[in-house]
């Protein structure tokens, strides 16, 4: 046997050796895995998180009567960002028929006469000043490569046509026209019929404003 004093000379010289050991086969063992390509399946040590039951878009279900297996959401639901609980804010229209001017509380919460026609002129030279133009005559520069021309603004049927009415148009679409309430939030639809409605009693375009 050892004696104690040769024991713990040993011990002392073999523990380096260990660490170096381990060092050396944890650091191979990382350097021989980067960039190195398998088809062996993944090691998983909690498969249930990797196999998740699912449907693929537009399959069936036979879970479901109607064996889709996309949801509509519930009857009545609603963003949060979207939320409004105000209704003549939201849609434009009141128990009479659509707003004839906009909202007083929208323009409060728009910061102002002014600031709601300075938000309303930068919306509306990015997403109605490629068909409208920035004057609101019609001739946009996809007009110009193809589009139907839309309405211009200042034919007097549009001058006289409710605040609410404008606003609807933005948020639903007409005709040729897409809804844009899922790009415009209703702050900004607003702010963009203040803009129109300037653009209508100047007479000038965006740019010379």
């Amino acid at each position: 046997m050892l004696s104690l004093a040769s024991e713990k000379r040993l011990r002392m010289v073999m523990a380096p050796l260990v660490v170096a050991l381990v060092a050396a086969v944890g650091g191979g063992a990382i350097v021989g895995c980067r960039g190195e390509i398998s088809a062996d399946p993944p090691i998983l040590p909690i498969r249930n998180m990797w196999r998740v039951a699912r449907y693929n878009p537009q399959s069936t279900s036979d879970y479901f009567p109607d064996q889709r297996s996309m949801r509509l959401p519930v009857e009545g639901t609603m963003s949060r960002e979207g939320y409004q609980d105000n209704a003549e804010i939201a849609t434009g229209r009141t128990s009479e028929g659509y707003s004839l001017m906009i909202p007083s509380r929208m323009v409060d919460q728009l910061g102002g006469t002014a600031e709601m026609l300075a938000r309303g002129g930068e919306r509306f030279k990015i997403f109605c000043a490629p068909c409208h133009d920035l004057s609101g005559t019609g001739n946009g520069m996809v007009v110009k490569r193809g589009l139907q021309k839309p309405p211009s603004f200042h034919e007097d049927r549009l001058r006289h046509i409710p605040d609410g009415q404008l606003f609807a148009t933005i948020t639903n679409g007409v005709r040729n026209m897409a809804a844009y309430s899922a790009q415009i939030p209703i702050a900004d639809r607003w702010a963009i019929v203040s803009y129109v409605r300037a653009l209508q009693l100047t007479g000038i375009s965006g740019e010379q404003k």
